[in-house]
């Protein structure tokens, strides 16, 4: 059982932690390298992400630069940012890429915003069926003998309180990303 609970435990993590990298590439107005983390590039014959290809930095707060560690390369990255959903334009000057971060209107703000809570609702979901996949285990076992009645309502309390934590996690994550969009 303990074995049950503790793959419980890293699934819900792992779904935390896909909802931090979800949010984290969502645009706030302020220029920041996990912007680019899901950009893929193609080079080499192979699809790789930007920061394996190139070096990104912040040295503004409403700049992205990016040098290729290869100048073959500066073509296919700036094509990479062009057909992102990021919405931004990037400007080359030699083998420097520059990627400016415009202000986020209002209308802008509240529909990221949107976005945001349904990430966070995916979030959720996911450690809901983390959830149902540890009670279903566990009524199984109850059923085939492998564990007591007693046994089988102590540890479904122990999933909810792992859900009710992960969950809380999730809702942590939302409301900072939430505050970062709305700031001005």
């Amino acid at each position: 059982m303990k074995e049950l609970l503790r793959e419980t435990r890293e699934r819900m993590k792992k779904s935390v932690e896909a909802t931090r990298v979800e949010l984290a590439s969502i645009r706030t107005g302020r220029a920041s390298a996990s912007l680019l983390d899901t950009i893929t590039v193609e080079c080499y014959g192979a699809s790789m992400h930007i920061n394996q290809v190139a070096n990104v930095a912040t040295p503004e707060p409403r700049l992205i630069t990016i040098t290729p560690w290869d100048k073959a390369n500066t073509e296919a990255i700036e094509k990479a940012l062009l057909k992102s959903d990021l919405g931004l334009t990037p400007s080359t000057h030699g083998n420097l890429i520059r990627l400016p971060i415009p202000q986020l209107t209002e209308e802008r703000r509240k529909n990221l915003v949107k976005v945001v809570k349904k990430l966070g609702e995916e979030g959720r979901i996911a450690i809901r069926n983390v959830r149902r996949d540890a009670n279903e285990e566990i009524k199984k076992r109850e059923k085939a003998h492998e564990i007591s009645e007693d046994d089988s309502h102590r540890n479904l309390g122990e999933v909810q309180k792992l859900t009710d934590k992960y969950i809380e996690r999730v809702e942590e994550l939302l409301k900072k990303k939430e505050e970062e969009i709305l700031e001005v």
